[in-house]
């Protein structure tokens, strides 16, 4: 049988950089073929290339017995493609999106629905709302909707399940399998073991080379230190008994929909809180509050001394904040990122070059100072982009999912710098979508339909819930959301 993919000898370069180099392996048709490696090994450009969107410097690709480059054309309507970010129209609703997609590619929808019927009518209870008004899970389901409307031969999924909560993550991946049933051959790139461990084979991507080619138990042991690094040990002490945040009864409506329903909890100083909860359960929104970028609908919390209702610009004084989304400009370079900040953040002029000094020792960039942010490795922007928010050295720092995307060591090397900043008296506050880094946190609280269910240290709930693992945890109190992604 003949492979459903070829990649033979594939090399691309952007200037001096060489972002593949000499690439080959094969995809065999119905495989569900993953692609795995460090941030900037090449997996993104391998993709453009394989969706026809960029043309390879050197060597060739072949799907379906066609060339990406002399039959791009025909084999457009062959291939499904999910880049990396958001690959849908925010602005029109879930409909639109889907009738879009069904249009550019000259089908009707109803030939092909029972293809996603499974995946897309769970969305068509929102088929009105706007796309960017989805939750993190919505979302994908409906990009992957729009990507399979055309019935392709080929899906190509780059990082399909980033930013999206483990239940979402588990739903998403028994769709794949499903597919995989009806042979369609899936390329999919993650960052996260248990996902790679599902798929048929893997290929290690690291500086551009096919490092590996094998199934997921023998890549994944060859190379252990890049994948399943130690995890982290961080014994803290409790010295501070104030707390920097207080929060009763804390609650945001929007019409008739309680998005958070009269939660309350206290934070200590120098704590690793962590803020968990499925796609739609509220995290976003009390963290808007917060941050003093949302006015409760009703009770009352107290952040760094100030009223989140009344003293909302004198808390974003006093706290630093990392957004869900990459917080950097991208254009400007990594010290004029720094100064930029410092000045925005009122940084004494003295002070902003020794500490920007400091800063770039303490996470290994010194020899990337006049390098442009867009050429980093997401990684490392978000090692910058966390030191960047606190390097004003505020009271508590808000982190909104600041490691989705990071492969597994650059996630560890984070969690670094977040132990440095609770050690030098920063308190924490971080939502994430990895529960082996909720492990990390000194307490956590698991949100459900905008409620809080749970609060403690990991120890204590795993005790509470008979789990081994906040994973377990997590999973037994999201199966108990009624709401959904409403």
């Amino acid at each position: 049988m003949n492979p459903a993919v070829t990649v033979c000898n594939v090399s691309k370069r952007y200037g001096e950089v060489e972002a593949l180099r000499d690439v080959s392996f094969s995809v065999a048709p119905g495989e569900l073929f993953g692609l795995i490696g460090p941030d900037g090994a090449g997996k993104t450009t391998l993709f453009r290339i394989l969706a026809t969107l960029l043309c390879p410097d050197g060597g060739r690709v072949n799907v379906g017995g066609m060339d990406t480059v002399r039959d791009y054309r025909a084999l457009r309507c062959r291939l499904g493609y999910m880049p990396g970010r958001f690959s849908l129209y925010k602005d029109l609703t879930v409909e639109e999106n889907l009738q879009l997609f069904a249009t550019v590619f000259n089908v009707d929808i109803e030939e092909n629905y029972p293809l996603i019927k499974e995946i897309y009518e769970p969305i068509a209870l929102f088929r009105k709302r706007r796309a960017g008004a989805l939750s993190g899970g919505m979302k994908q389901k409906l990009a992957l909707s729009c990507a399979l409307i055309h019935r392709p031969e080929v899906l190509l999924l780059d990082e399909p399940t980033t930013g999206v909560d483990p239940v979402s993550r588990r739903e998403f991946w028994q769709i794949l399998h499903h597919l995989k049933e009806l042979g369609i051959t899936i390329i999919v790139s993650t960052p996260i073991v248990d996902e790679a461990r599902q798929c048929d084979r893997i290929a290690f991507i690291s500086e551009g080379r096919v490092m590996d080619v094998d199934v997921p138990e023998v890549v994944l042991e060859r190379y252990a230190d890049v994948f399943c690094p130690q995890p982290l040990t961080h014994e803290h002490e409790d010295k501070h008994a104030d707390e920097v945040i207080s929060v009763e009864g804390l609650t945001k409506c929007f019409g008739s929909f309680t998005a958070v329903d009269h939660i309350s909890f206290g934070v200590r100083k120098g704590e690793i809180f962590g803020f968990l909860g499925a796609n739609g359960a509220g995290k976003t929104t009390a963290m808007r509050m917060l941050t003093g970028l949302s006015r409760p609908t009703a009770g009352h919390a107290v952040v760094a001394g100030y009223d989140v209702a009344t003293q909302a610009e004198k808390v974003k004084n006093h706290i630093g904040y990392m957004s869900q989304k990459f917080s950097l400009y991208e254009d400007l370079k990594v010290w004029e990122n720094i100064r930029l900040f410092a000045g925005i953040y009122g940084v004494d002029e003295k002070d902003i070059a020794p500490r920007t000094d400091e800063l770039l020792r303490r996470i290994g960039l010194e020899g990337e100072r006049d390098t442009l942010v867009k050429e980093l490795p997401l990684g490392w922007k978000q090692r910058l982009a966390f030191s960047v928010a606190i390097f004003h050295r505020p009271d508590i720092v808000f982190l909104d999912e600041p490691t989705g995307g990071v492969d597994p060591a650059a996630r560890r090397q984070f969690w670094e710098l977040i132990y440095q900043a609770a050690d030098s008296g920063i308190t924490v506050f971080v939502t994430t979508h990895f529960m082996d880094e909720a492990e990390y946190c000194d307490r956590i609280s698991i949100m459900v339909d905008g409620a809080i269910r749970a609060l403690g240290t990991p120890a204590e709930l795993k005790a509470r819930f008979g789990a081994g693992s906040i994973d377990e945890v997590f999973r037994s109190l999201a199966k108990q959301a009624k709401r959904g992604d409403e």
